[in-house]
Order: C-alpha cells, then structure tokens, then sequence
C-alpha cells in the first residue's frame, strides 16, 4: 500500500513532432503525449500541477519536460507529515543493523539533486533524512533544474522489485519509498527523440535517440532460457536513484522503480546488456536500450556532481557499465569522461597479486563496517573473522552478478574503455570451469558458487560466446585500491605478464 493523500485535440505541431519520431525509429513515439501547453503532468501515481499552462512533454523514454522557469503548486501526493500512528516495526540485518526508524516529519518528499551526499529529503523514516534537501511548495523549478518526487509505502515489508529473480528470503524487502518520477525543467524544447537529460546536477545535455549506433549490437543466436523482453523492459521503465552515497540507499530506493541491492543492480544489467545482443529485430530491442541508455545517462551525470560506488560487501555493483555502454551507443565520450573520484566498486575490488594458492587476480572487501584490508594471500587458516565475512561476501555478492557485464564488455570490444584490466580475468577466473590450482587448495575446495552466477540465461551465454569474443588490446591501466587510515587511494597494480 502507498502513502497517497486524498482532451484537447491534438495541435498540429505535435502531430508533426510525433510523425516525426516514427520516422526517425523514436521508441514508443506513438504512445508519449505530444508537446503542448498544461496545467498539470503525471507519471506513476504522481501529479505535478502548475500556476499556469506551461508548455510540457516527453522524453523518449516517456519521462516529462516543462519549459521553465515552472511554479510548481501542488504535488499528488502531498509531500508532508505522516499521521501521528504511523509507526511500523524494523526489523534489524544480519549485522543488528537499520537505516530505520519512526519518525512522522515526511513523507512523500521532493528533491532537487545538485549534489551526491550522505543525505535525502524524500522520507523522514532514514536516517539520512535530511528536512533541508525536502522542498516546500510552492516552488519555482528552474530551468537545467530536475524535480524528483516520490510515494512512501505506509507499511514494511514490501515486494522487492525484482521478486521474480529471488530466493523465498529476499522476495520481500523494506524500502520506504514504493515510487519516483522526474520532471526536469528546460530553457527550450528538446528534440523529439530526446533522451531525458541526468536528474543530477544542472549539466543537461540532450543526447537523441536517432544517434544510436544500432551496429555496435551483435546479433547472436539466442541460448535457453532467454528471460522475458518485457519483463527487462519494465526493470529499467522508470529512474533509479542512485545518490545517496552510503549503504542506507538500499533501504530508500523506491520498490517498484528498482532493485534495493547491488548484487540485483549488477544482475539486472548484466541480463540486459546480453539479451540486446541477441539476433532479434531492432524494434524488439528498443526499449530495452532505451532503458540502459537512459540508466547510463543518469550515472554519468551523478558520477559528476561527486557520486561513487565503492561501499560494503556488494551494495555498489553494477554501476561502471551502463556508463560506457551509453557512451558507445552514442558515440559519446564525455559520459564516460569522468572526475577521479568517481569510484566503482568492480575495480576497487579486483586487483593483481599472488594469492595463497598462486592465483594472479585477487578479490578484496574493500569497505565494510570501516576499511577492510586484503585477505587471499594469507591460507584459509589464518583468516581472521573479517577476513571469513570478506570471503562469505566475494562468493554471494560479486562476481556472481558481474559475469554478464564482463562479457557484455568483450563483445563491444570495451576492455580497452573499462580502463581496469583485473575486473576481466578476475570474471575468467570465477567462470573459469576447470580448476588449475586444485592440488595448491591443500585441503580446502574451490567454492561451490565459482563457474557459474545466479542468472541461467547469463551462464549460457558466457559458455556460448565466451571463448569466442572478439579479441582486443587490454587497457594497460592498473591500479589497486589500498587504504591510508581512513582514506583510500589508487596506487600502481601491473597485470603479469
């Protein structure tokens, strides 16, 4: 249950600007609303209502435009105080551990990103609820300004957005928020086949649909079972929120926009990323490129205004690729032009050394509960409690929803893009089917999880197509991410020769 408070015809200019995106292969052109003046705009449960007609539309991936600057006046539903019996129970993780906890000041909340931070202003029960970040109506959007709004869910647990991919545990989870959607604000009206600008920051640059390099895509023959076209569709529809940089993300991230997990972040897009190389028609794989575009777009953009991914055991997976992929499919080089402190986890996690059973790639934590130090040098045997967590985390949390974009990566020839050469043969290591270094375990197994992830239709891929990727040149670019007391730092990681 969510927390909800209680036809002009068709101008000619739009009809044109529509007849427009079909010629030029705008997905889904025939279903947006043709740009027009309005007095109010809605999208997934949520209403934005205006203090005039303004002038309004919708980007190629049906998200909204106004031209600005807009008086908001009114958002459906309310953002504010929750009714003073609103108190739900939280239940504590593994670790005796909640982002949660009562508190009736918001709900409902809209925010402007100009900034990643530890901070929100969508859901007073976080506590990285920031009552600053809330915005109070009315209020003037900007143009080059985007509006996020959002529904609470009333109560916890509630269904995790991708139930169908877990196990009976994870099938619900508790996420305060059940929706968003995005208004952005321009100065003038976007071509028709526009990708919505990032909802981060004040940089909108319009990338167009029509500029897609459909060529990049192979088009392999489909391997069993391939998951449904519609169901990867719906995955990426609607934005995913992606700026609050600490684990509590994962408790505000809206339930029916987006998975509340990294480990599913990196699942979902290593499926995608494959099934849009599969030998079906163009029109087939449209939305679904539309919505890895679009997810590409927005990471861009966030990695700008200070956003990284480098947190916990698997809670900030799958973030780098949709990035690069976007770039490629737009020819696009400034997305993936990015500040140095734009982190990811896949990298800051795979690194070159010599392990205890003379692997050359290696896996570390990285960050959990504070810094965490490498482990798979030292034999099983002298492991300490964290040491066994980090190892616990690598076998259910990694690699295990990485594989997919690893070869996605291959297939577009994006090793030398990557620029991080040990995510690439730490995946060949996981995959790998057979165990060289079998006699030096002395004792202690190859962990069952190794050769395989939690996606079928992932494993048959790799096993149809990895061997026969096409070849390319490594990035050269190495580095291991090691800490300095509380900070942490790139220094030089050669790859062996």
């Amino acid at each position: 249950m969510s927390w909800v408070s209680s036809g002009l015809t068709m101008a000619m200019l739009g009809a044109t600007l529509v007849a427009v995106a079909a010629a030029q292969g705008a997905p889904g052109a025939e279903e947006r609303a043709e740009p027009r003046e309005r007095r109010e705009v809605s999208q997934y449960g949520i209403t934005w209502r205006f203090d005039r007609p303004v002038r309004s539309g919708q980007f190629v991936n049906g998200d909204w435009w106004a031209i600005g600057p807009v008086n908001v006046v009114s958002i459906t539903p309310a953002p504010g105080p929750a009714p003073e019996d609103a108190a739900v129970q939280f239940p504590r993780n593994q670790w005796g551990d909640t982002s949660l906890r009562n508190d009736n000041r918001m709900r409902n909340g809209s925010v402007v990103v100009l900034r990643c931070s530890g901070g929100q202003g969508y859901d007073s029960r976080s506590d990285s609820y920031d009552p600053e970040m809330s915005l109070t109506l009315p209020y003037t959007l900007a143009p080059n300004r985007s509006l996020i709004s959002t529904i609470s869910n009333r109560t916890l647990p509630v269904v995790n957005f991708p139930h169908e991919l877990m196990w009976e545990s994870e099938k619900k989870s508790e996420n305060i928020l059940s929706a968003a959607a995005v208004l952005t604000c321009l100065a003038s009206e976007p071509p028709v086949d526009a990708f919505r600008p990032p909802y981060g920051g004040t940089d909108k640059p319009i990338y167009r649909a029509s500029e897609l390099k459909w060529d990049l895509l192979l088009h392999l023959d489909p391997v069993a079972p391939v998951p449904s076209w519609e169901q990867l569709e719906r995955y990426f529809q609607r934005v995913w929120l992606d700026d609050l940089m600490s684990w509590t993300q994962q408790q505000v991230n809206p339930n029916e926009n987006q998975p509340n997990y990294g480990r599913e972040v990196a699942r979902l897009t290593s499926i995608a990323s494959l099934m849009v190389h599969l030998d079906e028609p163009r029109e087939r794989k449209e939305k679904l490129v539309i919505g890895l575009v679009q997810r590409g777009i927005d990471l861009s953009g966030l990695a700008k205004i200070g956003g990284r991914w480098n947190e916990g055991g698997g809670h900030s997976s799958g973030r780098k690729w949709p990035i690069l992929f976007a770039s490629l499919m737009l020819d696009a080089p400034a997305l993936r032009t990015l500040p140095e402190s734009a982190v990811f986890q896949e990298d800051t996690q795979a690194y070159y050394g010599t392990g205890w059973f003379g692997q050359t790639v290696l896996w570390q934590m990285v960050q959990h509960h504070g810094p965490r130090q490498t482990y798979e040098e030292k034999p099983p045997e002298q492991w300490e409690e964290w040491d066994k967590t980090s190892e616990g985390y690598r076998v259910c949390c990694t690699a295990v929803a990485w594989t997919g974009t690893a070869l996605a990566a291959r297939l577009m020839k994006a090793i030398p893009v990557w620029e991080h050469d040990a995510f690439f043969d730490y995946c060949d290591r996981w995959m790998r089917p057979d165990d060289p270094y079998a006699k030096e375990r002395v004792g202690f197994s190859r962990p069952h999880q190794e050769t395989g992830s939690f996606d079928p239709f992932v494993d048959a891929m790799w096993r149809a197509y990895r061997g026969n990727a096409p070849q390319q040149p490594y990035s050269g670019k190495n580095l291991k991410w090691v800490w300095e007391g509380d900070q942490g730092k790139w220094v030089p990681n050669p790859r062996p020769r």
